[in-house]
């Protein structure tokens, strides 16, 4: 796992009226456009250890990740989707999506019960003057973990969606349940996910 770098504290405020740098295109800023497990792991130790609020950060990444969700769909998450008890999220997709209900695991669960004890709102992650978190905090929490854990290239959020879909075409998963896991109503949208997996190329040399 890489090592976190510390950052200045006074680099980032949750206050801030600043807005979030304009997007370029990401051919100009990135070679690939999700990251790998190790780099996720990294990520998400990163977001918990920056600023006061670090278990909400680390849980945000993590809930993202698991369930491939868009940035929109994170923040609108509200704690009537979550049955701890049972272990469900139910997803609703943003983008003319297609919902879902996915299983939570132990990570998951441990991570929102510790959330839910200090809950004021109907919405899961919220911000630090009890609003609802909005999209642009986001980026900026999820791009400064991506410094802090020393990851070579600028991360944005829907990385943590892209890198979902790269993981599981990896492990093999079969591109239709990705598709429905995703939430994805067009499968082609899914297809570019197993075209980036390395094991199709196994056993190409047999060193």
């Amino acid at each position: 796992m890489a090592d976190i770098i510390p950052l200045p504290d006074h680099r980032f405020r949750e206050s801030s009226k600043t807005p979030p740098p304009r997007r370029r295109p990401n051919a100009e800023t990135r070679t690939r456009e999700y990251l790998t497990p190790p780099e996720i792991e990294a990520l998400i130790a990163a977001a918990g250890k920056l600023g006061r609020h670090g278990h909400r950060d680390a849980t945000m990444v993590l809930v993202a990740y698991r369930h491939g969700l868009r940035v929109s769909e994170l923040v609108a998450l509200r704690w009537e989707q979550i049955d701890l008890k049972l272990g469900l999220l139910h997803v609703r997709r943003r983008k003319n999506g297609i919902p879902s209900t996915h299983p939570l695991y132990g990570p998951e669960i441990r991570a929102l019960r510790q959330l839910e004890r200090d809950k004021a709102l109907p919405y899961v992650f919220v911000s630090e003057r009890k609003g609802p978190m909005t999209d642009s905090l986001f980026r900026k929490i999820v791009a400064r973990a991506g410094k802090a854990a020393g990851i070579a290239l600028p991360v944005h959020p829907h990385m943590l969606r892209h890198s979902t879909g790269f993981k599981l075409a990896n492990e093999g998963r079969d591109t239709r349940t990705i598709q429905h896991y995703l939430g994805h109503r067009n499968i082609q949208h899914t297809v570019s996910y197993t075209q980036l997996a390395s094991d199709r190329f196994n056993g190409f040399w047999q060193d």
